[in-house]
């Protein structure tokens, strides 16, 4: 369930207008204080490590992994394998592993606990680790031996896990593979096997996770996309296989958070109730957006109803985005933690797929591995367990004021020359201490942005705004009430 979207930039050439967006975010990351690179001694002792490797005795080349992401990924964190086993399947993830780089308390280490995630945004990222790491002898790059952290799960014939191992093992991905070129093998009939089971699989856990009262946001990538001087604000679609390996990903994640809670220490992914508050907003948002909602339909039902596809259903895939607020990390050692649920996938549920790209799954991955070996979980790993979640804590801010503020720089280039136009809208918002101001949610351009009345805003209700501000520089948009 991700909590952060992917915001990327499509243009039709390099005129004025891709620069402007280049030099705006360039702003943004000089006014939030976002590193342009590491410092020497991190770049310095990254390339040492990558040069000589720790690397695991177990060899399991033998596997014919393959990885699926987007084209340009070259920061592979994940390889699959999926084989039938009797009525049930067997499936192999294997996961980038950090330990054959990273000493504990190195310049690459301390570097990362300072940075916490990769940070995206538009055309460029400020990654976690250097890349001669991350992009290339950690990453898990087609043809090439790499240690990796080698999860097994049995999965039975309804799709739930049985059992879950994880060891230090050598593999090979035999290919780097792009979500639309696998989707279009399927779409045609002509995919090997791994990939008709891992259609299987993700079908059979997708109805599994909708058993259970859980669900997983299909968040579409929002691109901007720049048309000679023209910009406008689309989503791409959601392709079903990126929705089956997100799946897999979940499917690890349940099974580390079950041996951590078995075992009374680890760290979870935590995510308390929806707050009925937000719940209502986003009833008045769905509204906005012509969605159809009945009052009686729980919210995961009503999100499973969305299609990423339409441009409507994906902006309000975006807006529920609202219900993971609160969303955090929790360790503990010896007794389990008060909340320790994932409330939106109605689990226990761990981080543990992403450790090139996330702090938290290198630490969450060690403790598993201990686990699994029936040895102590390392006392560096333990020392962390109570600060990992404010370190978290504050890279997801960073990370949201980032993405924001790209958006928000977006939405201006948009609608700078709309200034004095009427808009039709939806009052989603208003604010507890003047009446007057709140949100609306515009149907098109699908936005949100600030709105003023003259007299107290009708919540919930449809209305015309006016533009009344475009302002590029500030990167703000606000309405009136027509």
């Amino acid at each position: 369930m991700p909590s952060n979207r992917v915001v990327r930039v499509r243009t039709t050439d390099d005129g004025v207008a891709a620069q402007a967006m280049r030099e705006g975010v360039a702003r943004i990351r000089e006014e939030l204080e976002l590193p342009d690179a590491f410092p020497q001694a991190v770049e310095e002792a990254a390339a040492r490590a990558a040069a000589e490797p720790r690397l695991p005795a177990l060899d399991r080349t033998d596997i014919p992994f393959v990885t699926i992401d987007p084209a340009s990924s070259m920061d592979l964190d994940q390889a699959l394998h999926i084989e039938r086993d009797g009525d049930g399947y067997v499936v192999h993830y294997a996961i980038a592993d950090l330990a054959a780089f990273i000493t504990p308390g190195d310049p690459v280490d301390a570097e990362a606990n300072r940075r916490g995630e990769t940070l995206y945004g538009a055309d460029s990222k400020i990654p976690l680790h250097p890349k001669v790491i991350s992009e290339d002898a950690g990453s898990l790059l087609p043809d090439q031996v790499r240690p990796a952290l080698l999860w097994t799960i049995r999965v039975d014939a309804i799709g739930e896990g049985t059992d879950v191992d994880v060891v230090r093992a050598l593999v090979r991905s035999r290919a780097k593979l792009d979500y639309a070129g696998v989707q279009a093998q399927v779409d045609a009939g002509t995919a090997e096997e791994v990939f008709t089971l891992l259609q299987e699989v993700g079908e059979l856990r997708l109805a599994r996770e909708a058993a259970r009262g859980g669900v997983s946001l299909p968040l579409p990538e929002q691109e901007i996309v720049i048309d000679g001087e023209q910009w406008r604000l689309e989503f791409r679609d959601l392709l079903p296989v990126e929705t089956w390996n997100a799946q897999i990903s979940l499917l690890t994640g349940f099974g580390a958070a079950s041996l951590m809670v078995y075992a009374r220490v680890g760290l979870l992914r935590t995510l308390p109730p929806a707050d009925p508050r937000d719940v209502r907003r986003l009833h008045r948002t769905a509204r906005a957006l012509r969605i159809e909602w009945p009052a009686e339909q729980a919210y995961p039902d009503f999100i499973r109803t969305l299609d990423p596809d339409d441009p409507a259903h994906a902006a309000m895939i975006v807006a529920c985005t609202r219900l993971l607020r609160g969303s955090g990390y929790v360790g503990f050692d010896g007794e389990l933690p008060e909340q320790p649920l994932h409330s939106g996938l109605a689990s226990e549920y761990a981080h543990v797929t992403a450790p090139l790209r996330r702090l938290v799954d290198r630490y969450a991955g060690e403790i598993c591995l201990a686990l699994c070996s029936g040895e102590d979980v390392p006392a560096w790993v333990l020392e962390k367990l109570g600060k990992l979640p404010e370190t978290m804590r504050e890279s997801s801010r960073r990370a949201n004021r980032y993405e924001n503020a790209i958006l928000d720089l977006a939405e201006a280039h948009v609608l700078a020359g709309r200034v004095g136009e009427t808009f039709r809208a939806v009052v989603v918002e208003v604010d507890d201490k003047d009446e007057r101001r709140g949100d609306v949610t515009v149907q098109d351009p699908a936005i949100e942005a600030r709105v003023r009345g003259a007299g107290r805003l009708p919540l919930g209700e449809d209305v015309e705004v006016v533009l009344a501000e475009a302002d590029v520089l500030q990167r703000s948009v606000s309405f009136t009430l027509a």
